[in-house]
């Protein structure tokens, strides 16, 4: 028995990986262009790229891992029962309850990782990508500077020298700020470094021996009198450089996806003094939404199983088609109950847990009669009828063409 289980394993196994390297490699490669606009054209722009992308992947994970489980049984059972050795196994006793064993422990195992994932890793990962992408929007001086190049943060253009970044200091500084109508203004020091500016929602710039130059209209206009500049030199001066952003290194937890379960979970059963109405209900949602999840994974054998084992004359690819379309559809109803749940228009136990209370009812009914009816189900012969006249019309447009009919 155990030769039959670590066969199943390697059966299933093959299509599972093969699902999530190209899950996530279609999902990242996706990501990683609209962060290339975000960051292209800085020094350090690839590796800012790779490190979000590390903080993007326990996300993308939560999806691709379920899904590819799915397809990873769909494939390997369905290409155990095309080769006759289903058969084999039947005739041995080995009955398919006892073959899905294996794969309900890799259900189970998959559950597991999917805590961590849900639990632990999204919430902080996704506190960190957010961390990252203000630091790239507001703070880019430091991160994204090139020694020696000009740069743009809103209306001012900038070069400077010998950056640490390290300790946010830098040496030899050239900002020039546009202001339209307003004017112009030129400043120069020889040396800075960034600081913590209390109340101050941008980064402030500390700038040591410079000097400034100000005009007030620019451009200047042919016919007008030449404006007035204003000079002067200072010792240390302090300017802000970058976007105004109210959440300059917010803690995690602001946002209910940033707090893992134990933290989602006592906030739900104790909410803090402070909290309003619509905060408890979004915790809510996201506690109940991630437990649903979770222990879908636990379900995924119990329903694959039967669209991948078929008669010999039914519509074998038509019959994965229509277990992906229930997964899909699932999911969905999941994510718009979830949204009912966060706007306080629905209980979570009406919009999530009888869904899943549905498919696990689906699953178990389908898995018993394969398991342990000879006659065929009604679905099976039910897919099998609709789906005929389709085959019959694509073996018709064959023939007409010339081709041979399959």
């Amino acid at each position: 028995m155990a030769i039959a289980d670590r066969y199943i394993l390697r059966q299933v196994a093959k299509p599972i990986l093969t699902a999530i390297a190209i899950g996530m490699m279609v999902l990242l490669a996706e990501r990683m262009v609209r962060l290339l606009d975000v960051t292209l054209g800085k020094r350090n722009s690839f590796a800012v790229v790779f490190e979000l992308l590390a903080y993007l992947a326990p996300h993308y994970l939560g999806l691709a891992v379920p899904l590819a489980l799915f397809i990873g049984l769909l494939l390997g059972f369905n290409k155990i029962s095309k080769d006759s050795e289903l058969d084999a196994f039947l005739a041995a006793g080995i009955g398919l309850h006892r073959l899905a064993r294996s794969v309900m422990l890799l259900a189970a195992i998959l559950s597991v990782f999917s805590i961590a994932i849900f639990g632990w890793l999204q919430p902080h990962t996704r506190y960190a990508y957010r961390a990252v992408m203000f630091t790239v929007s507001n703070i880019e001086v430091f991160y994204l500077a090139e020694e020696g190049v000009f740069m743009q943060s809103g209306t001012r253009t900038f070069i400077m020298d010998k950056l640490q970044r390290g300790e946010g200091a830098f040496e030899r500084i050239f900002i020039f700020d546009y202001k339209g109508k307003a004017g112009a203004e030129t400043t120069t020091a020889a040396s800075g470094r960034l600081i913590e500016a209390p109340g101050q929602t941008r980064p402030v710039l500390r700038l040591e021996n410079g000097q400034r130059l100000k005009i007030d209209e620019w451009p200047l206009s042919d016919n007008a009198l030449l404006p007035l500049p204003q000079a002067g030199s200072f010792e240390m001066a302090d300017t802000p450089l970058g976007t105004i952003t109210n959440k300059i290194f917010r803690p995690r937890g602001n946002d209910e996806r940033e707090l893992t379960l134990v933290e989602l979970y006592q906030r739900v059963m104790s909410p803090p003094p402070d909290s309003i109405p619509r905060t408890i209900w979004e915790n809510r949602s996201e506690l109940h939404k991630r437990a649903v999840m979770i222990l879908t994974t636990l379900i995924l054998p119990f329903l694959a199983l039967p669209f991948a084992i078929t008669r010999r004359r039914s519509q074998r690819a038509y019959r994965i088609g229509v277990a992906l379309i229930i997964l899909i559809a699932y999911h969905e109803v999941i994510e718009r109950g979830a949204v009912l749940v966060r706007v306080q228009e629905a209980s979570p136990y009406l919009t999530l847990w009888l869904p899943f209370a549905a498919l696990v009812a689906f699953a178990f009914w389908r898995f018993w009669v394969v398991c342990f009816r000879l006659p065929s189900d009604k679905l099976d012969q039910m897919i099998t009828n609709a789906l005929t006249p389709f085959a019959n019309l694509r073996r018709a447009i064959a023939a007409r063409l010339g081709g041979k009919p399959a």
